[in-house]
């Protein structure tokens, strides 16, 4: 059987990007490895096994602080119980909120869109 594995995100910081979804969004850290060969540490984020869910790879490439997102990534999409609240949570994580909560345009379903620490754009979707 075929499933979608994980989506991988180069980030600037490790810890605080691990934070961010840890903290912010209540994921757990899966594994971690350190490459010092390759120059580069992998973190794996998510809401569980990666047997059985899919999960964010955090890649950090030893001395870059900084990516260019690029035009083409759209975003990130996370189902949370409450948007209001968890928009306010990441905003206290240092998150900034690009679409404030609320319906999406010509239907009931209420988002809201945040940025990661290094820019990601994440949809949070209110599922009950």
């Amino acid at each position: 059987m075929s499933r979608f594995l994980h989506t991988m995100l180069r980030v600037g910081n490790l810890q605080r990007s691990i934070d961010f979804y840890t903290k912010g969004f209540g994921m757990t850290e899966i594994r971690r490895s350190d490459v010092p060969d390759g120059k580069y540490t992998l973190a794996f984020v998510g809401y569980g096994s990666e047997e059985s869910s899919t999960v964010i790879e955090l890649t950090y490439n030893y001395g870059t602080e900084q990516y260019d997102i690029g035009t083409a990534f759209g975003h990130l999409a996370v189902g949370v119980p409450d948007v209001a609240a968890t928009t306010e949570k990441l905003r206290s994580f240092g998150a900034k909120v690009t679409r404030e909560p609320g319906p999406v345009k010509f239907g009931k379903t209420i988002i809201a869109f945040v940025e990661d620490p290094d820019g990601y754009k994440i949809e949070l979707v209110q599922r009950a």
